[in-house]
Order: structure tokens, then C-alpha cells, then sequence
């Protein structure tokens, strides 16, 4: 009976502090392998795409595309470490220490924090082209918008390192036993975390959006009318109509993803629960992963330059000289 139980301890040479081995039946197991890593392989492919395509071709270096480029990055760690790591956790023992379980949680809340805040500066980019479109171009700069990026990034760091500081300075504070990497977050601290990556951004984007739809309304009360577009309060010239009210639809459809991904892991740590620990959190933490996935098919997919440029990729035309000059809309 001993070796037995010893097989089950992730540390058998520690039998008293080792935490056991997960135990879940065979088919559970494979059938969360095969779909988690098969939305992990769907994250990192589409971003990566993205990467490529906005990296390599000279005519999508574009501010609104920069900060594509910047919300692809943030996605593309979420399931090349995030995804899988949460897998690993949850059918395996936790083998590589107390200090990379501190980079990975670290990682954690860098990346969801740079895609939310990402979110939001393409939100407002979007606004400044719809509702202020004659100034965009002198408002929304190339050195603006990298600035805006790396004061983000910057940002990102920095938030994320409040909520994982304690794990630095006391490696495994909230580890039962050996071989386990807990992310356990507090209710003042889900608090304040709830109200700056979740409830400020939701309003701001929400906000955006109701005035973003509000121009597209007023545009076509006007156009019934017959109302000439120098009247209207909103300086919007007529060749950017179609493009306003797909920027429209897109960010509508953003926010309705951004709020069905992101609520249920808010609504667990609220109610005081471990990121890690309960059992349901894992799938929780699944859906909330998800929105990495889907923001490169909300913002991507609807742009015909994205297909082209997946179409050259795939074909491995980009290897050609001069392929970066390639026109891509």
C-alpha cells in the first residue's frame, strides 16, 4: 500500500508535503487535452498570422494596425504559456518550482492586461476616425501610437507586479504542499482589480461605442434627408460613411465578446474564490483565455487585407524579394 500511495504523490521522496497527483478518468483527460490545446494551437496561429502579416507588409504600417499588432502580441502569449500552462496545472503536478510558477502567474496578468488595454486604445482610435475624421491623421500619429503601446506595455508590467509581489518576495506563500502553483487573489484585491480591468474599461469602450453609433445615425438621417454632410456637427466626409459603419458593427461585436469572456472569471473572484483552485475555475479560466482567440476573428478576419496577407503567408510568396512592398489594399 505504501508504493502505491507514494506512486500517486507528485513527490514521493516527500511523502508528508507532497501534494497527490490529479486523478480525473482517462477519457476526461484526453478529451480537455484535445480541446484546450487545440484552442491553444487556434490562438497562437491566428495571432501569429497577424504578426506577420502587419510586420511584414510596409503598406499595413498603419497607427490603427500598430495597435493590432500590440493586442496580436499580448493574444499570442496568452496561448503559446497561458493555455497550456492551465492545462498542465490541472492534469499534471506542478515540477518546475516556485519561481517560474511566479513568471507564469506574472505572464498571467501582463498579457490579459495589455490585450484589455489594447481594447481600449483601439476603441478610441476607432473613435477619433469616426467622430473627428478630418483630424485624424494630425491626432493619431505613428509615434503617438507607439508611444501609447509602450506606455501600455509599461503599464501592464507594472499593475500586474502588485497583484504577484508577494509571490516574489515569499515564493509559494499559498501552496499547501509540493507541487502546486496557486494565483490567489484576495477580495480587496479583486476588488480593485474588477473596477481598473473591468468595470473602467467596459464604460469607456461602451461609452465609445454609444457615440460611434450615434455619428453612424445621425449619418444616415441625414443621407435620408438629403441633409448635405457640411451641416452635421460631425465633420465625417462622405467616402469614410462605409467604413464608419463597419467600424461600428465591428466594435459592437468586441464589446459583446469582451463582456461574455470576461464576466464569468470576475464572478468567481468576487466570490472570494482561488483562481486555481475550485474546480470550475479551470473552465472559467478557459472562457476568459478565449477572448485571446477571438479578437484576431473580430478584428482580422473582417478585413480583406487580412486574408490576402494570410494567402501570401501560406503560399510563401512573403519569402520573395520585394514582397514586402506588395499592395495589400
Amino acid at each position: 500500500m505504501e508504493v502505491e500511495d507514494g506512486a500517486e504523490l507528485c513527490f514521493p521522496q516527500f511523502p508528508n508535503t507532497s501534494c497527490r497527483k490529479p486523478s480525473s478518468p482517462w477519457p476526461q483527460t484526453l478529451i480537455v487535452y484535445v480541446l484546450c490545446y487545440s484552442l491553444s494551437l487556434n490562438t497562437v496561429t491566428l495571432n501569429l498570422l497577424i504578426i506577420i502579416s502587419i510586420s511584414h507588409f510596409r503598406q499595413l504600417h498603419t497607427p490603427t494596425n500598430i495597435l493590432l499588432l500590440s493586442l496580436a502580441v499580448s493574444d499570442f502569449l496568452v496561448g503559446l504559456v497561458l493555455m497550456p500552462g492551465q492545462v498542465f496545472k490541472k492534469t499534471s503536478c506542478w515540477f518546475l518550482g516556485d519561481f517560474v510558477c511566479f513568471l507564469y502567474n506574472y505572464l498571467t496578468c501582463i498579457s490579459t492586461a495589455s490585450s484589455v488595454g489594447d481594447i481600449v486604445l483601439i476603441s478610441v482610435d476607432r473613435y477619433v476616425a469616426i467622430c473627428d475624421h478630418l483630424h485624424y491623421n494630425t491626432r493619431i500619429t505613428m509615434n503617438r501610437v507607439k508611444l501609447f503601446v509602450f506606455l501600455c506595455w509599461i503599464y501592464s508590467a507594472s499593475y500586474s507586479f502588485f497583484f504577484v509581489k508577494d509571490d516574489l518576495t515569499q515564493p509559494g506563500r499559498y501552496n499547501s504542499c509540493y507541487g502546486e502553483c496557486l494565483f490567489v487573489i484576495d477580495y480587496f484585491t479583486g476588488l480593485i482589480d474588477l473596477v481598473l480591468s473591468f468595470i473602467v474599461p467596459v464604460t469607456v469602450i461602451v461609452v465609445l461605442y454609444l457615440r460611434i453609433f450615434a455619428v453612424a445615425v445621425s449619418q444616415a438621417r441625414a443621407m435620408r434627408s438629403h441633409i448635405p454632410a457640411v451641416t452635421l456637427q460631425l465633420s465625417v466626409t462622405p467616402k469614410a460613411k462605409k467604413s464608419e459603419l463597419k467600424a461600428a458593427r465591428n466594435l459592437g461585436v468586441l464589446v459583446v465578446v469582451y463582456l461574455l469572456c470576461y464576466c464569468p472569471v470576475y464572478c468567481v473572484s468576487l466570490a472570494g474564490d482561488s483562481l486555481v483552485k475550485a474546480s470550475s475555475t479551470f473552465y472559467v479560466l478557459f472562457v476568459f483565455f478565449c477572448n485571446s482567440s477571438l479578437n484576431p476573428v473580430i478584428y482580422a478576419f473582417l478585413y480583406p487585407w487580412f486574408r490576402k496577407a494570410v494567402k501570401l503567408i501560406v503560399t510563401l510568396q512573403i519569402l520573395k524579394p520585394g514582397s514586402c512592398e506588395t499592395n495589400m489594399l
